[in-house]
């Protein structure tokens, strides 16, 4: 009973209350976390604003998400080793909210979402999200690979291009066409930032790939620039207007403050001005955000506690994700979640507990305010190649090849499907459809679980010999509505037939209201044929569903048995 306990937990910092207060944390722990914080601190600035960027919004939004999200999850969520801020996965998802909807309703959706994850916590629904199969996710990973790839052909390779079209296919022709626009000093900056990074990994030292490279890249960027070939870079692509009116380039140096995300530039630049219309219209989008947002964190949380030999509570992870993504966009946060990558590196550099993710988040704000004069030299080139090599990662192609050549179809099927929809509409379709198809895939599996054999012969069941057109089933599995539908159904054959049949339904764990139908039918189906219907052996969910019914014995057509013995002596 414990371990059920702790699977369906619900409680505010529940893996900062595990690691710190139910075991012992010393000094020694904390210098762990304090050094594991600062490792994956340095490397989430620059993926923070790749990924604002790659979003749709300027890099800064990126930073406050890893400040404002990344503590807050650390200190309320429910995995112990998770570092959370703007991931990869949002990307295809969030870059047309803020095209349509502007940062206002980028923010406001991040809002809804948030409201939805609690919603899934307070709901229990913690693991549910476990139910959803490898080809879907994969699908979706894949898919978004692809996408986040593509966007960044622009910039890797400082194409002249004014605007993307809404559609994939049309995005592709528009990158084909402006082909002849090669920018050579940015593809040279991208070219090498994407050595560093593949080649960087071979001398095995500590520090992660991303930083030199970024650095290296940016370097070259500066001595292009100061010789003529001008390399664009966050100062020269970004700009920014503070409340006293000081206007600057690059990322502002001041701290997250507080503002009404509708209040926020909308697509026209103007404030938003809340309704129900605008509501409805974001809705679909915050629904695919948590959506996303609880199978990311999940799936890494999932991933963390093979490494650590820990386990977190799902629950517990999903409200502080929700909680969370319901006040960071309160000071200019977008969609938060776990990330893998960076979660794994917070593992790897010792972190011990949720103090490592606090941590972090500082780090992060330390940079924001001490360090935005020296991240506005970073070439936007040097950021497309570090998001190239996220978005193979995200990918995670080799895993995707595998289940091609070795899954059977239907998941084949499933896979190209949400892979398919993730590439050419956008992630709310394919989460929609994604999911449905997840609970379509469940129900087929629990289904094809249950069936009914005849056990007449069996000298294990029946010792006895039995009277002419007597028959004795035993019917195994759940019965809800599509598998009691079948199994019924050819029970009814068989009633034409048989002067009576007897039901052992030991293994039945499970009776819903289809199953109830389908049953009721059988009994009118017994009546009409003269057939009596002895059933032995219901277990108490089963039994009490009758009970509720009011499903009663009918004479000489419907009896029922505290075991199969008793049935057989009554036939």
């Amino acid at each position: 009973m414990p371990h059920r306990a702790h699977l369906f937990s619900l409680k505010v910092g529940h893996a900062l209350s595990q690691a710190c207060v139910a075991e012992p944390y010393n000094g020694r722990r904390f210098g762990q976390d304090l050094l594991a914080g600062i490792t994956v601190g340095i490397i989430a600035i620059p993926l923070a604003m790749a990924l604002a960027i790659a979003s749709g919004v300027p890099p800064q939004y990126g930073l406050y998400t890893a400040v404002i999200a990344g503590f807050l999850i650390a200190l309320t969520g429910g995995s112990r080793f998770s570092i959370s801020g703007p991931t990869a996965a949002f990307v295809v998802l969030l870059f047309p909210i803020a095209e349509q909807f502007g940062l206002a309703g980028l923010l406001l959706a991040t809002v809804m979402s948030g409201v939805i994850l609690v919603v899934m916590a307070l709901l229990r629904l913690g693991r549910l999200i476990q139910y959803i199969p490898e080809s879907i996710t994969l699908g979706f990973t894949a898919g978004i690979g692809v996408v986040i790839a593509t966007l960044q052909l622009k910039d890797f390779f400082g194409l002249d291009v004014a605007s993307m079209p809404e559609h994939y296919w049309d995005k592709v022709a528009t990158l084909v066409a402006a082909a002849p626009t090669v920018h050579w000093p940015s593809l040279l900056v991208a070219a090498v930032t994407l050595a560093t990074m593949l080649l960087w990994p071979k001398l095995k030292l500590p520090v992660p790939a991303h930083l030199p490279a970024v650095v290296i890249g940016s370097l070259i960027g500066l001595y292009l620039n100061q010789h003529g070939l001008a390399v664009d870079t966050i100062g020269s692509r970004f700009s920014y207007t503070l409340a006293d009116g000081t206007t600057g380039f690059g990322i502002p140096a001041v701290m997250p403050e507080f503002q009404w995300p509708w209040l926020q530039p909308g697509p026209d630049g103007q404030a938003l001005t809340i309704s129900w219309s605008l509501v409805q219209a974001l809705l679909p989008s915050a629904f695919a955000i948590a959506m996303l947002g609880a199978i990311e964190s999940l799936l890494c949380a999932v991933v963390l506690d093979g490494m650590t030999k820990t386990r977190h509570s799902a629950n517990s992870e999903l409200l502080g994700q929700g909680l969370g993504n319901i006040v960071a966009p309160f000071f200019g946060g977008i969609p938060a979640t776990a990330a893998i990558a960076r979660s794994a590196a917070n593992v790897k550099a010792g972190g011990q507990s949720p103090v490592s993710g606090m941590i972090h988040a500082i780090v992060v704000l330390l940079a924001l305010v001490a360090l935005t004069g020296v991240l506005a030299y970073i070439p936007m080139s040097a950021m497309a190649a570090l998001l190239l090599v996220v978005a193979w990662n995200m990918s995670e192609a080799p895993k995707a090849v595998h289940l091609l050549k070795t899954a059977p179809r239907s998941d084949i099927l499933v896979f190209l499907i949400c892979f398919s929809l993730t590439v050419v509409f956008d992630m709310v379709i394919a989460i929609s459809v994604g999911i449905a198809l997840a609970a379509l895939l469940f129900m087929k599996e629990v289904a094809e679980m249950t069936r009914v054999r005849e056990i007449s012969d069996d000298p294990r069941y029946v010792q006895r010999p039995l009277p002419e057109n007597t028959a004795v089933l035993k019917v195994e599995g759940p019965l809800f509505f599509a598998a009691a539908d079948n199994v019924f159904g050819e029970i009814s054959q068989l009633s034409r037939d048989c002067h009576t049949i007897v039901l052992q339904m030991y293994s039945v764990a499970l009776l819903d209201a289809g199953g109830l139908s389908a049953l009721n039918k059988l009994i009118e189906r017994c009546q009409e044929n003269g057939t009596r219907l002895l059933i032995c052996e219901l277990q108490f969910q089963p039994l009490k569903t009758l009970a509720k019914a009011k499903v009663e014995p009918i004479e000489s057509v419907l009896h029922f048995y505290p075991s199969l013995e008793d049935a057989l002596e009554a036939v």
